[in-house]
């Protein structure tokens, strides 16, 4: 078992090297130059457009709706545990590296929403299938690759989707409410049967109502426990600046190992959080009721915004003011995100945990019904709809035994198929940039023009033509 974890670290270490790191920050740069700044637009006007209508477009779900799915797949234990596990292993520095893939990953959020909705197609039954693997296929004629992209996006949703997400329920509900872990399993597993049997429109259905709640309750959470931390946000803001960039420590026990540390823990965990890049959240926006596809790509790209310029950043200050706050943290004898975002909300009475647990709780929660859709998806791009119910039991029993696996082992494996899904997510995004800048160009000053362009009708998936 020592030797397979040796392996599968040493192969963590080099999908997650410099390599990639520059190539997610400079996609994430190059499509915020390519499309003008988009930003601006998602906070103009995505925010706005997120809670529209077009009800006379084509889609299953509203833009809302669709939007909601690819929330509860993002805001996850990235943004509570992720985070912790980057100051953990990169220190304080790797919240602002964590912030800045957010900023800059709006735009490939963007991008590949767009790309998505443009290159989407509809099964003879009126379901809408999209995504990397239809944008690869379709847009540039590489098949080959879309089916690479579908196959890693399938494994990755049983580790990032599902198995980290129900060990991190099991793990804070033990710790917390002294519930037993295969009770947890059993209890989450039979959740998550009841509503993905249900398709997209049930997992869009509860989504939409538990994605608001749960956000909301943890920003204001997060907001108490700072107005608590007042006095250290400050320093807290200049230690993370600091470290960033340079080696040291601070208090609590605090210590940046330098740029490269916070740097690589930052961009993996703000991607894990985010997903910009990944190809994940465009599934979902191919399922949404649009006029054109720079409405639904701008709506997407709020997702990162709310996901990682606001939520871990404020899970990263918490952590941060908290520890330097309280002596009794040491950060620098802890290596687990987990138990040290645990020991961080624990040194507030009564607010802290309760934070910690129902937030841990409804985000993993979210998360586990958000990839179990884009999870289909993929199977049935590459197996067809005969490989749906495999998948749906497979998914299922996973999130059963998922609380006695070994943490650190399926959190280095999550890793790795992240990086293994952005790959052929960012060919696409980069090849296809011409058409995500034309696209832009045509409809970002006229977002109410309906795009007429015929949406080609498949048999079921274009795995089975």
């Amino acid at each position: 078992m020592d030797a397979i974890s040796k392996i599968i670290n040493d192969i963590d270490k080099f999908v997650w090297d410099w390599w990639m790191i520059i190539l997610l920050l400079g996609t994430h740069v190059f499509l915020t130059i390519r499309t003008g700044f988009i930003q601006r637009k998602t906070i103009s006007k995505g925010i706005k457009l997120s809670v529209a209508k077009d009800p006379d477009a084509e889609g299953e779900v509203s833009q809302f709706w669709a939007l909601s799915t690819a929330l509860a797949s993002t805001i996850g234990t990235g943004n509570i545990i992720g985070v912790g596990t980057a100051v953990a292993m990169g220190g304080p520095g790797a919240v602002l590296w964590c912030w800045l893939t957010g900023v800059f990953g709006i735009a490939t959020k963007y991008g590949e929403s767009l790309i998505a909705v443009k290159y989407r197609v509809k099964t003879e039954d009126g379901r809408m299938q999209g995504g990397a693997m239809y944008a690869l296929e379709r847009g540039l004629n590489m098949k080959w690759l879309g089916v690479i992209f579908a196959v890693f996006a399938g494994f990755a949703s049983f580790g990032i989707g599902c198995a980290t997400q129900v060990n991190a329920i099991a793990t804070v509900c033990r710790e917390n409410l002294d519930i037993p872990e295969w009770i947890i399993g059993i209890v989450v597993a039979g959740l998550t049967a009841v509503v993905i049997f249900g398709g997209i429109k049930s997992i869009a259905r509860v989504c939409e109502r538990l994605v608001p709640f749960m956000a909301v309750f943890y920003v204001i959470g997060c907001i108490i426990i700072l107005g608590i931390n007042y006095d250290f946000i400050i320093p807290a803001i200049a230690t993370i600046f600091r470290l960033a960039f340079t080696p040291g420590a601070a208090a609590g026990g605090l210590v940046g190992g330098g740029i490269k540390l916070a740097i690589q823990y930052g961009v993996a965990r703000g991607l894990f959080s985010n997903e910009s890049g990944m190809g994940s959240a465009p599934i979902a926006a191919a399922a949404a009721q649009t006029r054109n596809p720079v409405r639904q790509a701008l709506v997407s790209s709020t997702g990162t915004f709310w996901d990682t310029v606001v939520v871990c950043l404020m899970t990263g200050l918490v952590l941060v003011t908290t520890i330097m706050k309280n002596p009794a943290i040491n950060a620098n004898e802890i290596d687990n995100g987990g138990v040290l975002t645990s020991m961080a909300f624990a040194q507030i009475p009564y607010l802290g945990p309760v934070i910690l647990v129902v937030g841990i709780i409804s985000f993993a929660y979210s998360t586990i019904l958000g990839w179990a859709y884009y999870g289909e998806r993929s199977v049935e791009y590459f197996a067809g709809r005969k490989g749906l119910i495999p998948y749906r039991i497979l998914y299922i029993i996973v999130a059963a035994v998922a609380p006695v696996l070994a943490l650190d082992l399926v959190w280095t494996i999550a890793d790795i198929l992240n990086a293994l899904m952005a790959i052929p997510n960012l060919v696409a995004v980069l090849l296809l940039s011409p058409i995500i800048a034309g696209e832009t160009k045509k409809y970002i000053n006229n977002l109410d023009v309906k795009d007429d362009t015929p949406i080609p009708v498949v048999k079921t998936g274009l795995g089975e033509k």
